[in-house]
């Protein structure tokens, strides 16, 4: 079988191709999410309803059921595990928007500002419960280790990005480290649990792997990227909120070595908490466009998409293919 060489130069890329092809099996991951959010504590699914309705692409869960149909897997146990990985998914930005004090998702207030901070964190923890209760009821090993070894990467990288926050020496492999482990990760599994359902080989384990790995880093270099070129209606999150955080993102890492003394001398300043204002954000957004640090990241962003389509080169081409390219393309393409 000869594979097609994708590029990345698809005027427009759309999630819809994508959202079409498993439209189907996600009505039933959708029903799966309604009935395993519920609780006979109200302030459970109502919190829990706030973040899954607040308007995300489910695009973990869609992973899962595209890699599904790009492998042939006609059965519906992907079902119940896409949904675990929402769950887990879901659980994470609760806890995350604790941790960095958010108070903007999707356009939406967050549920810590909503509801407090000890309820966000209770209710991500009944997520993170529910998300296992799904794997167990699968019945694989397999699955429910390669689930819950993400689940624990994507704690570690957070971890690991809370102790390098403000720390103006961050460099470019710890950023990478850091990004793979809490979203890579969850987008690789997302794919590979797919051929274990399957029952495929370890060289098409790893490839979708490889798939949801490659996008997952191209997605969030992307995400790191808008935040210095984009507003809060495009991003859904208040534009400027890693510069306040005090979060060595690639742009910043980027530009604070390209710098003269004054520069690193404002990076240091902003990145330990003592330069947050919008004027101060502005000046940012100047440095790191002077120095082609964001079109630098977003460049890192498309070596990482072209390497996540040249990993699935060698699957049969089709509808499922093709809208798993033009995916990683949509994800690059976000920033422009």
């Amino acid at each position: 079988m000869t594979a097609t060489i994708h590029r990345l130069d698809r005027p427009e890329p759309s999630l819809d191709p994508m959202l079409q092809l498993v439209a189907g099996d996600m009505n039933a991951v959708n029903q799966v999410i309604l009935d395993r959010m519920q609780s006979q504590i109200p302030l459970i699914p109502e919190l829990a309803g706030h973040l899954i309705a607040g308007g995300g692409k489910r695009m973990r869960p869609m992973l899962t059921l595209s890699s599904a149909r790009l492998i042939g897997y006609t059965g519906t146990r992907h079902h119940r595990l896409a949904a675990s990985v929402e769950f887990i998914h879901t659980a994470t930005l609760l806890h995350d928007d604790v941790v960095d004090g958010s108070d903007l998702r999707r356009g939406r207030r967050t549920a810590n500002i909503i509801w407090g901070n000890p309820a966000s964190v209770l209710v991500g923890d009944f997520l993170f419960s529910r998300s296992f209760e799904l794997m167990v009821e699968d019945g694989s090993l397999k699955v429910l280790k390669i689930l819950s070894n993400a689940s624990a990467v994507i704690a570690e990288g957070e971890v690991n990005q809370l102790t390098a926050a403000r720390r103006v020496d961050l460099g470019e492999d710890r950023y990478l480290d850091i990004i793979n482990a809490k979203t890579a990760a969850l987008f690789a599994a997302a794919c590979r649990i797919a051929a274990v359902v399957a029952e495929r080989g370890e060289g098409e384990e790893a490839a979708l792997d490889a798939y949801g790995r490659n996008l997952g880093i191209a997605f969030q270099l992307v995400d790191d990227a808008i935040d210095y070129v984009s507003d809060a209606g495009t991003m859904g999150k208040d534009a400027g909120d890693d510069f306040r955080e005090g979060k060595m993102t690639l742009p910043v890492i980027l530009a604070y070595a390209r710098g003269d003394a004054q520069d690193r001398k404002f990076w240091k300043d902003a990145i330990e908490g003592r330069r947050s204002s919008d004027e101060d954000f502005a000046q940012a957004i100047d440095l790191v466009r002077r120095t082609r640090s964001v079109d630098d990241t977003l460049a890192r962003a498309r070596h990482y998409g072209q390497r996540a389509i040249d990993a699935i080169g060698g699957f049969a081409n089709g509808e499922a293919k093709d809208a798993m390219v033009e995916a990683v393309e949509f994800a690059v393409a976000r920033a422009y």
